[in-house]
């Protein structure tokens, strides 16, 4: 039976023993993405309606058990992000001469011109975060696809093109990848985690391509268990390591380093950044890419066959 968006069916099974080889450009071993996430401005907050500042990836933890009210060191937090983190990780890539892949929440770009036009001239491709940072899940269908038209139609002005693909701010609904195939004109969306290598979907009898991210390479461990740019540097360069050795070995994947602005974007936490792009600058054969530069590939490469 096709598979129709976020259905029921889950698949336990993937490539299994044998993944195909990616045969990323130059003989890569290893495809890597690092996405900025822009998400300040777009959060659930009091000037917005939602009664209660959101306090998710900050210091601000004082209040999380008060869903109402504002809290002004959380905001204050979010704006550090937009204000002076964009700048650094924009910095740090730059230098390096280092593409990455900028998930952007539509509202947050509208309300930051200036970030908006350095993404526009920087050539990093977005992908839409949606309009607002919101739970997708709990959108009627009708609402949802007010909301995926709505960041379509916001980013086309803010950074000059339509998003290439697509990533919920939390998970997605069960309708989410059938909406996105409805809207049309994305190139691949990121709502799953399950794999290392992009995977071809049938919604509604057409093809679509999910290119999998991962909330495991993340700076996110910053809000967890992880206090020092040291823990952060050495746990994504193990994971850089571990995935080269195996491209070496004949089994090339991709990797997804997730980053935030207001997280990582601090500076004793950008040096763990710095320290990563440097290592991995350090190796031969990587391929660090955009997101719309991976899918684009595979669909050139491994297009779709119907099931």
């Amino acid at each position: 039976m096709p598979e129709q968006g976020h259905s029921e069916h889950r698949d336990f099974i993937g490539y299994g023993r044998t993944p195909p080889d990616p045969q990323w450009p130059g003989g890569a071993k290893i495809a890597v993405n690092f996405v900025m996430n822009y998400e300040e401005g777009s959060e659930p907050s009091m000037q917005d309606g939602e009664g209660f500042t959101e306090t998710g990836l900050t210091e601000a933890h004082g209040r999380n058990e008060i869903k109402s009210g504002r809290d002004l060191a959380a905001e204050g937090m979010f704006e550090y992000g937009s204000r002076v983190g964009f700048w650094r990780l924009m910095r740090l890539f730059q230098e390096r001469g280092l593409p990455m892949t900028v998930f952007g929440c539509a509202l947050a770009l509208e309300r930051n011109p200036e970030a908006a036009a350095a993404i526009r001239e920087s050539g990093f491709d977005v992908c839409s975060h949606g309009w607002r940072w919101v739970k997708h899940y709990e959108l009627s269908e009708a609402e949802e696809r007010e909301h995926i038209r709505l960041a379509v139609a916001s980013l086309e002005k803010t950074v000059g093109h339509r998003p290439d693909g697509w990533y919920c701010r939390y998970g997605p609904s069960v309708n989410t990848r059938r909406l996105v195939v409805e809207e049309g004109g994305f190139l691949y969306d990121s709502d799953y985690y399950g794999d290392e290598l992009p995977i071809w979907k049938t919604v509604q009898g057409r093809p679509h391509l999910v290119v999998p991210y991962s909330l495991t390479n993340n700076d996110g461990k910053y809000a967890g268990w992880m206090g020092t740019s040291d823990d952060w540097f050495s746990y994504i360069r193990d994971a850089f390591d571990m995935l080269y050795e195996e491209g070496a070995k004949g089994q090339p994947k991709m990797m997804s380093i997730g980053l935030h602005m207001r997280l990582i974007g601090h500076p004793a936490r950008a040096m763990g950044l710095q320290r990563v792009l440097d290592h991995i600058a350090r190796r031969k054969d990587v391929w660090v890419t955009r997101r719309v530069d991976i899918a684009k590939h595979w669909m050139a490469v491994h297009p779709y066959r119907a099931k």
